[in-house]
């Protein structure tokens, strides 16, 4: 997978940008608040039609703009393909070849990316709710379905919250038979994301544990394992998962209609990292928990690869910097001649130079770009 090009017209701090001729490895280097992460952002919206930073569409928009829109053509094992996205108060727009995509889970997964930034660190040591975003859009790429059961879990979770809100001192009956009908739904749901939550953990385990164990040198094993609200980690029937989610619920419904919330599901899940069997949140070191993230970022990439049949591109976004010499070192060889990147850093001196020849250098001044 390969980006040619990309355009840009009222995104962040570009009014217009069209850049061409992008090379295997392509630094970006400027001061701060330039535009650096904006250019990477925007490969990552064009593939996942949401940022990594925000929530908030309208922050994409130019100031005093009303959309914004990007392109890109997009080389890929069966062929090339022009990817554009459109952004306005109105919603979304997604067309691949100029037809525009009645779903948008229909567009993900045409441009694959694996994205690197400081804040990645969190998925280690954050809130499980880090992990579970994380989780969420890994998966999203590589099964466009999971990105409708957890839409459509979504929507019954608001519901059914909603319902709880309400019932305090209500007629338990009605409550009762209305959290039946909700208790279906999200059931239907939330086991088809748990499942492949649990499937793409496991494939990640493969790849996470052998890259870490290269990194540390042989003396660390990284083991992941998925913390569900209900059930056993390692139990991935559906009828079996589905049996047990709705007993937790029923077991669950007096504490809920008091709290007024829906307290079990994959919206509660989380995503555990341990070295050599201890936690790494809790008791791992810093290097230890830089390598954490390090090797997951690694293994995303082997597994996208496994499961597309082609490499994703890859976006360090002001992350060499943060990492030493060794662990840079790791990470250049990894995606050298592999995978398309692109690197956003203050300055060449802050990296590893030597291992980066022949790389396309762009210089980012204040929403201006130069080859």
């Amino acid at each position: 997978m390969f980006v040619n090009n990309i355009v840009l017209q009222q995104y962040r701090n570009y009014e217009q940008l069209e850049l061409n001729d992008f090379g295997p490895v392509n630094l970006l280097i400027g001061q701060n608040a330039q535009g650096k992460t904006n250019l990477v952002e925007a490969i990552f919206v064009l593939a996942l039609t949401k940022s990594h930073r925000t929530s908030r569409d309208k922050e994409l928009i130019s100031f005093g703009a009303t959309s914004t829109h990007l392109a890109a053509d997009v080389d890929k094992k069966y062929g090339k393909i022009r990817l554009d996205l459109s952004l306005s108060t109105q919603g979304k727009k997604a067309k691949i070849n100029g037809l525009e995509q009645r779903k948008l889970s229909d567009f993900i997964g045409s441009l694959n990316v694996v994205m690197f930034a400081p804040e990645d660190l969190e998925i280690v040591k954050g809130t499980p709710g880090v992990r579970r975003r994380f989780l969420d859009m890994e998966i999203g790429q590589v099964a466009p379905g999971y990105l409708y059961h957890l839409q459509q879990y979504q929507k019954v979770l608001v519901q059914r919250n909603n319902l709880l809100k309400q019932a305090w001192g209500k007629d338990m009956t009605s409550v009762q038979l209305m959290l039946e009908v909700w208790n279906e739904q999200l059931v239907e749901h939330g086991v088809k994301i748990v499942k492949k939550r649990k499937q793409f953990i496991t494939k990640l385990q493969k790849w996470a544990q052998a890259i870490h164990e290269g990194i540390a040198g042989g003396t660390e094993e990284l083991k992941l394992t998925y913390v569900p609200s209900f059930g056993e980690s390692e139990e991935e029937d559906e009828a079996v998962l589905l049996e047990r989610f709705m007993i937790k619920l029923s077991q669950m419904r007096e504490q809920e209609i008091r709290r007024g919330m829906t307290l079990a599901g994959p919206h509660r899940d989380d995503l555990a990292f341990a070295i050599n069997g201890r936690e790494v949140h809790t008791y791992g070191s810093q290097g230890q928990q830089r390598t954490t993230a390090l090797s997951l970022k690694l293994a995303e990439i082997e597994l996208i690869h496994e499961e597309i049949g082609e490499y994703p591109i890859l976006l360090l976004d002001d992350v060499l910097s943060e990492l030493d010499p060794y662990r840079q070192t790791q990470l250049i060889e990894t995606f050298q001649s592999k995978v398309q990147t692109f690197i956003t850093a203050t300055g060449i001196e802050t990296l590893n130079a030597e291992r980066l020849k022949g790389a396309h250098i762009y210089h980012v001044h204040d929403g201006h770009v130069e080859h």
